[in-house]
Order: C-alpha cells, then structure tokens, then sequence
C-alpha cells in the first residue's frame, strides 16, 4: 500500500493544513506520550471511547486513579470519567458520570467482582436524551443503562436491559463482554458486543426505539471466537465490524480485524486483519463523526501499561482509518501525529514537550533533577508531577543540594516529604512548600527517592534537551548517578 504521510492525511481530511490542529500519539523518536488535562492531570479515562456531540469531543472511560486493581478483593471501584474537548489536544476533566463511590456500586464494581468497564453513550433524537451503557458481571444481561440530558451527565440508571444472548444464564458470570453503540441512518440503535459463553465470538443485537433494551433480533457468531472490542460504524452504505483479534484484556499489542455487510444483521464477510499489534495497544473504538463537510472515522486503542492490574498508566493511540476505492479499510500505519479542526476556543496553555508517565522509584532507585537560579532569594515551593502505584509504605521524599554539571556538589540545603495519601495511581502536579535559600546563577539538584519496600513512586519525564540543565538516575540507594542524556522531569522550582 501507498503510504500517506500526516500532511497529506490532513488535506485529505480537511482540506488545508493551515487551519489544522496535530493531535500527538508518539514523540518524534516513536515513544509514547502522556495526555494531561488543562489542570495539568494526566488523562484518566480508558477502555472507552471519544464522541462527538455538537462540535465537541467528549472522552469516556474507565478511571484508575483511586487505586482499582482488576481481582484485587480489597481494591476500591473508581467510578467513569469524561473529559471535553474542542480540539482534542486541549481537555477539560468534566468528571464522574455517576456517583460510583456508594456501597451499591462499590458491590458491584469493585475488586471483589470482575469489575465495570467501557462507557459508551450515544444521543437519543427522538427524546433527547443521552443514553450511557456500562459493560458489567454482576447481573445476567451483563450491562448497566443510563440516561441523562447532557453529554457529562449526571446520568441516572435505568431498570436492567433484557439481552436475548445468555438471558437463561446465572447472573454475576461471564456472560456477555465488552461492546459498542451504533445508530443507523433511520435512527435504529444496535449494541454489538463479545459472548463470553462461546468463548468470544462477536453479536449484534438491535435496540428498543429508546436505546435501552434489546430487542431479541441478533445476529450471532460473526467471528468465530477468541475475540473482543467491537466496534460497529457504516460507510457509504456498507456496515464495518472491527475487533481485537485475538481477545487479549489488558495486552500491549493485540491485532485488529474488520469484517463487512450489507445488513447490520447479517450475513457478514470473512475478517480482514489491519493491524498485528494496534498500534502498540487493543482496539477500543471507531466513532463516526462529521466535521464540516467531511466525515472521519477515527480510530482509537488502548496502549495497557504491559498488562498492570491498574492501568493508571495505560495510553492511548487515536486516528482516522483510511479507506481503499472498494472502501475496503487499509492497513494502519500507526501515525506519530494526525490533525484535526483547530479550535476557535482559547483554553490554558499545556507544555510544549511530550511527557510520559512511569513509576519506577523505590528503596533502590532514585532519580534527580537539577535546575539554576534565576536570582538570589528562596525555593517556596515545587510542583512536582507524580503519582504512586503498588500501595508504598513510606513516603516520597525530596532533598536540595547545590550542583556543578547537574551533580551533587555539597551538602544537603533542604529537604520535603510527600505524604502517599496525597498522591493517587494517575500523574497529577503536587505543590510542596519549601523554604530553601538559593544564589543567583547558582545550580542546585533535587533528588527524589523513597526507602519504600513496597510499590514505587512515578514521575512524568520529556526527552527535551536542556543542555544546562539534566536529570540523573541511581539504582544502588543513591550511592552513583548516571545522568540519563535528554530527559527532564516535570518540575516547576518556584524562586521568590
């Protein structure tokens, strides 16, 4: 296949690339990135789906922040996130689209269960009213329906959808999985979804004119199993069936197929494979959105943090499927970059550089920051971006230390802790309060470890270089550092 450069792309999507807006899933170097929010907070929502509602994009999923862990008995359920969007580079946390913090939810949700996943909502014309699905396991029909009147919500729950797959099977099993909306042209709503009890084999089942049952009019079987994530759209009259093929939850790196109809119901192609590793991740979506006279159809996987049982850390990758002239759909080519509509809307300006999110210090590894004085006077405060995961039992602490080269030279000028209850599984910026005297022109370094035995502690680092100024590693206690070229940490040192 001819490869079609991100230039090109943006033309062909939207015509002119001078009222474009690059959306970023890697670095230049091909690594991934972290999405942060206007607040400067990573990006806490996976497993769901971006749609596009009265030109705004809303991103639905699944949260980790709290510390939910997948068959963790003891581990809390953290509830569904949506953030907006009017560029998608630019998002703004919209919050919980329930209260999932009550003792119903956590029974249903929590680590005890097989948890709840993949929020998905679709706009119901007739009534006017947004309809959200959860996938569930504690009921038979597998699913938890919401309505509300706005994209954000709040949305409040409705009696238990009938689903005619698995419906004579005991409940809080693994009778029907992860799944998608789709709406027709004539307005008839249709849930595909993964049949546990045929060992993944994908089904769509048409819906209630208020999109919150099932009819009983399915079509079964259209893979044959071992599969997941589907995610149904139509194109020019044809209907698009794409999915993790094999099913493989919470994988790096799982392949994408596609399969093809006329009727939504059936009979439907052989599949076709687009991609062996999704982009580093598993499908999660295909929405449908029409963006002035052009329509897209955008693609999104999750990049799962190597199969963690909390994926605070997972990912994401996001962009347009291509199209052959037969409208088969063309092998992805896994884009660094992609553009979209750039937004007339001004929000708070992000960081320039690409970060990425990992936990990694502990008892053994530390990792350091060194930074110059622009003046003479005192180090009030750092904000820091950091986060914990794997329950740490001490906390996070930080010394200063004047430097020459972006090394230690001297001793300790101050020291702060972070307390572990303040941090959550998810990047966020913590304020520390200092009080640290500093020399104009004078070069200092902070050093950041933790004698935890347990879990570790994480920071958002970019591989920006700043020659004056590096970021150093030890792994024996503290005892050498090797300054890791390229990488600076997301520290703010605030001098008054």
């Amino acid at each position: 296949m001819r490869k079609i450069s991100t230039v090109i792309l943006i033309v062909l999507l939207f015509g002119s690339a001078l009222h474009a807006q690059e959306i970023k899933n890697f670095n230049p170097d091909g690594k991934q990135i972290t999405k942060f929010d206007q607040m400067g907070k990573a990006v806490d929502a996976h497993d769901g789906e971006i749609a596009y509602f009265e030109g705004t994009y809303y991103l639905y999923g699944t949260s980790y922040d709290c510390g939910f862990e997948w068959n963790n008995k003891t581990a809390p359920f953290c509830g569904f996130k949506t953030y907006s969007s009017k560029d998608m580079v630019s998002w703004k946390d919209e919050g919980y689209l329930f209260d999932a913090s009550t003792p119903l939810w956590q029974s249903r949700c929590d680590g005890k269960t097989y948890g709840c996943f993949r929020p998905h909502v679709i706009f119901n014309s007739k009534n006017k009213t947004y309809v959200l699905w959860i996938n569930v396991y504690d009921n038979v029909s597998g699913y938890r329906v919401f309505t509300g009147k706005s994209p954000i919500g709040p949305f409040t729950e409705q009696p238990e959808p009938k689903i005619s797959i698995n419906s004579n099977m005991p409940a809080a099993g693994l009778n029907n999985g992860d799944h998608d909306l789709f709406i027709d042209d004539d307005g008839t709503g249709y849930l595909a979804f993964t049949d546990w009890r045929t060992k993944g084999t994908i089904v769509i089942e048409q819906l209630t004119a208020d999109y919150l049952s099932g009819t009983g009019k399915v079509v079964k079987a259209i893979t044959p199993g071992k599969t997941e994530a589907p995610a149904l759209f139509k194109r020019k009259g044809m209907y698009y069936l794409t999915y993790s093929d094999p099913n493989c939850g919470y994988c790096s790196g799982t392949g994408t197929s596609y399969r093809t109809a006329k009727n939504v119901l059936g009979p439907w192609s052989e599949g076709k494979k687009i991609s062996d590793n999704s982009c580093g991740g598993q499908p999660s979506f295909v929405s449908t959105m029409k963006i002035n006279s052009e329509t897209i159809y955008l693609y999104g996987s999750d990049l799962w943090n190597n199969a963690a049982k909390n994926e605070a850390l997972a990912n994401f990758y996001w962009a347009p499927l291509t199209f052959a002239a037969d409208g088969a759909i063309n092998p992805m080519e896994c884009l660094k970059t992609f553009a979209i509509k750039k937004s007339n809307v001004t929000h708070k300006a992000l960081d320039e550089e690409d970060y990425l999110a990992t936990c990694d210090i502990n008892l053994k590894l530390q990792r350091t920051q060194s930074f110059t004085a622009t003046k003479s006077g005192t180090l009030k405060s750092v904000e820091i971006t950091t986060l914990k995961s794997g329950y740490p039992d001490q906390d996070l602490n930080m010394d200063f230390y004047p430097a020459a080269a972006g090394k230690i030279n001297g001793t300790a000028i101050g020291k702060v802790s972070i307390s572990e209850k303040e941090m959550g599984w998810s990047a966020k910026p913590i304020l520390v309060k200092t009080n640290v005297p500093l020399k104009k022109n004078q070069q200092y370094v902070a050093v950041i470890y933790s004698s935890t035995t347990k879990g570790c502690y994480g920071l958002a680092s970019s591989t920006i270089i700043e020659p004056k100024e590096m970021a150093s590693i030890s792994k024996d206690k503290g005892e050498s550092f090797e300054v890791e070229q390229g990488k600076k940490l997301k520290i703010n040192f605030n001098i008054k």
